[in-house]
């Protein structure tokens, strides 16, 4: 069979299955998103191995391009994230986001590096560990409260800002060990911590004033443009090069990047319901279950198990659910919002998803953490991923809390 035809072939069966999958979920009470992550699991080493089947003679170009499809993917999905949100309700949980994030970082960090310790793990292994459990992806978070129509409570606007927050934070944390380690070692320290900052404001600065002064009137004016949607195709391409800036300027996470020129089109309300109706087409028809069921297909669920300790992975996956939930939901307490609505924040910053395996696979290919320790972090990751969903559904079944919404023209 032809390359393509078993590109053809593998993507006709990953789109099927998270669809058969996200509809069965729903119908048995959870969200979709849980029901193709869960099927995405089955779907790779852990179980049935599609990428790997006979059929399939182009094997590891088949995983280059389904890992590729689905960052597009996540990055398409907190671009919607980004358009379902409101800046009004955002600047009101904006306190509340910063110490909640906060929370959600330092108590991850610490109970990461103080079990890795209690092990015997050396010293910088432990905080490396620590530093992956500090990490967030909220794309989990955000399918799944666009699902429960939670995505503009206040709950929802604090966990995608704290999401937001969280990522900064993160990525000082990680440059900070990983510089401390390379010095350590002899090796290469990268940027300084102070560069990496000012960068990071840099991007922010840019991003917000583009996106406010620059991308709604470009948009407007390729209404004008001859052609076949001259301005939903402008939109994609500003999505993805906002996503590019993040990451190799700005050195935050791509879907950051993609998120933020979402919110800033929202000032717009017409362009923002213009590209929100035709990118949820796009993105949830193609990319999206793509990227959902590439987390599973990228996990050899025993084959992780046998290479780590059962308790040792039993603590780190315990304390890597109770520290978000605690630590954001602690952090958001003192600003009005009670134990149930305190708990949906920390439970919307429980899945880690791609970005602890991206830190992981630095700290893998750096030599600070070690094979069996980097498969205890998949095991960690596809667990926080798959439980998340469920529960914020539990979470929310009372309905979230709603601030006054911006009226929109």
């Amino acid at each position: 069979m032809k390359p393509f035809l078993q590109v053809a072939v593998v993507l006709a069966v990953i789109i099927t299955v998270a669809k058969a999958a996200g509809a069965l979920s729903k119908r048995l009470g959870q969200p979709a998103v849980f029901g193709e992550l869960l099927i995405g699991l089955l779907m790779g080493p852990t179980l049935f191995n599609l990428l790997e089947w006979p059929i399939f003679t182009e094997g590891e170009y088949l995983h280059r391009l389904v890992k590729d499809l689905a960052e597009l993917g996540v990055i398409f999905l907190m671009f919607l994230a980004g358009l379902e949100t409101d800046l009004g309700e955002m600047r009101k949980v904006g306190a509340a986001a910063l110490v909640g994030a906060t929370g959600g970082v330092l108590l991850p960090l610490l109970a990461g590096t103080g079990i890795s310790l209690a092990y015997g793990y050396p010293g910088y292994e432990s905080v490396f560990i620590g530093t992956i459990l500090t990490a967030t992806s909220v794309s989990i978070s955000a399918q799944t409260l666009l699902e429960l129509g939670q995505l503009r409570s206040r709950e929802g606007t604090t966990i995608l800002g704290a999401a937001v927050i969280d990522d900064v934070m993160g990525i000082i944390v990680l440059s900070l060990v990983v510089a401390l380690h390379g010095a350590a070692a002899g090796g290469e320290a990268g940027k300084p911590i102070w560069l990496i900052l000012l960068l990071m404001v840099l991007f922010f600065a840019g991003a917000i004033a583009v996106g406010k002064w620059i991308v709604p009137p470009l948009l407007r004016w390729a209404r004008n443009w001859p052609g076949t949607e001259p301005r939903f195709a402008l939109a994609i391409v500003l999505g993805l090069l906002f996503a590019v800036a993040a990451e190799e300027f700005g050195q935050v996470a791509a879907i950051t990047g993609s998120y933020t020129l979402g919110v800033m089109m929202t000032l717009d309300h017409d362009l923002k319901h213009e590209v929100e109706e035709k990118l949820s087409v796009l993105a949830y028809g193609f990319f999206v279950p793509i990227f959902f069921v590439s987390i599973g297909l990228e996990a050899n669920l025993p084959q992780a198990i046998a290479q780590s300790g059962v308790g040792f992975m039993t603590w780190i996956v315990l304390a890597s659910i109770l520290t978000k939930i605690i630590g954001a939901g602690a952090g958001v307490r003192p600003f009005g919002f009670d134990w149930s609505e305190s708990m949906r924040v920390g439970i919307g910053m429980v899945s880690r998803g791609e970005v602890a395996l991206i830190v992981a696979g630095i700290g893998l290919e750096s030599g600070v953490i070690s094979q069996p320790i980097y498969s205890v972090m998949v095991v960690m990751t596809l667990v926080t991923t798959l439980i998340t969903p469920i529960l914020l559904r539990f979470a929310f079944r009372g309905g979230g809390s709603s601030l006054p919404r911006v009226t929109e023209a």
